[in-house]
């Protein structure tokens, strides 16, 4: 079956040594360390280990075969989203790494889907850099479930929605700066119980915000599997129903009204959870989504969904159709 992996990550081999040239922060640099292999360094702190499937696209090709996956979605690591800099410093990184992301796909196009990056912290840059990408062949953005610890809900991005509606892109909400990370260090816990929860910040404060009421025609997707949210959907319309002095103050709509209005990828790890999110909100609204390159994700991509107890129309739709319609392929 055709199989587009709408959910992975690239960087560049080589980064400018931004914090230098910026003169604050701490920027992403790569310090390549042994052949195929580079920490990511933030000022003198190792971020993480990648390797060579994380940049080169050569060897992603060759490990999507392996997968038997026919397409992917490639977009940035969420670190480096930068909406803590500078807006017009923020806008520089974010085109370079758009440049990089729209080389790759149109080296290979019939392999590579791009989705840009944004200074979200500046709404006029965000929507100037969106419509430059959609320009050249992006079929969407990335963007951060939260921007400097403001909601998406927040009527400061309406500009950039309805730029994403004008302009059909296709929109991933991926977590980042999960909230409370300072105080859970240890375990690994903001990736284990942060981003699950930054994911259900995220639709929550789109859903009672009205978002989805104002701007109709959006196309969102959701990472992992919308995350903490569609477990927990009763618990938050009983909110919503009980006290609707606290959360019905800007939206009258019961939140379960959303279910199916907008896209989830397939990364839950779980077979029944996977057919869970599939009954709530439709196999047309899941995507083939796996994280690669990276350890939380899927191990082999695809393999959650092939091996399901599903029937070969629902995976059909899941590896491939589904995201063709979030894409506008």
């Amino acid at each position: 079956m055709f199989t587009i992996d709408t959910h992975t990550h690239i960087i560049p081999k080589h980064i400018p040594d931004f914090t230098k040239k910026f003169g604050y922060g701490n920027f992403i640099q790569l310090d390549h360390h042994a052949p195929g292999r580079a920490w990511m360094m933030q000022g003198d702190k190792r971020f993480r280990e990648i390797v060579e499937n994380c940049w080169d696209a050569e060897v992603r090709i060759k490990e999507m075969a392996e997968h038997k996956a026919d397409m992917q979605v490639i977009c940035t690591i969420p670190v480096m989203f930068s909406y803590d800099a500078k807006p017009d410093d923020c806008l520089e990184i974010s085109q370079f790494l758009n440049d990089d992301i729209a080389n790759t796909v149109n080296q290979y196009p019939d392999k590579f889907i791009g989705l840009a990056t944004v200074p979200m912290q500046d709404t006029k840059l965000a929507v100037q850099e969106l419509e430059r990408c959609m320009s050249i062949g992006f079929k969407g953005v990335q963007i951060g479930s939260n921007v400097n610890n403001i909601n998406l809900g927040e009527p400061q991005f309406h500009d950039f929605w309805a730029a994403c509606e004008r302009t059909n892109a296709a929109i991933l909400v991926h977590p980042w700066q999960m909230m409370g990370q300072e105080h859970m260090t240890k375990y690994w816990l903001p990736w284990l119980v942060g981003m699950p929860a930054e994911i259900s910040r995220a639709i929550c404060s789109m859903i009672f915000g009205g978002i989805f009421e104002k701007f109709p025609k959006l196309k969102v997707c959701f990472a992992h599997g919308g995350g903490s949210f569609l477990p927990t959907i009763s618990r938050i319309e009983h909110g919503w129903e009980c006290r609707p002095d606290l959360v019905a103050i800007d939206n009258e709509f019961n939140p379960k009204k959303y279910l199916g209005k907008f896209w989830v990828d397939s990364h839950v790890c779980d077979h029944k959870m996977l057919q869970y999110i599939i009954d709530l909100v439709g196999a047309d609204k899941v995507v083939q989504g796996s994280d690669y390159p990276f350890p939380l994700g899927e191990a082999v991509p695809g393999t959650l969904v092939r091996e399901a107890p599903l029937s070969d129309n629902e995976k059909t739709i899941i590896m491939g159709t589904a995201a063709k319609a979030w894409l506008s392929l």
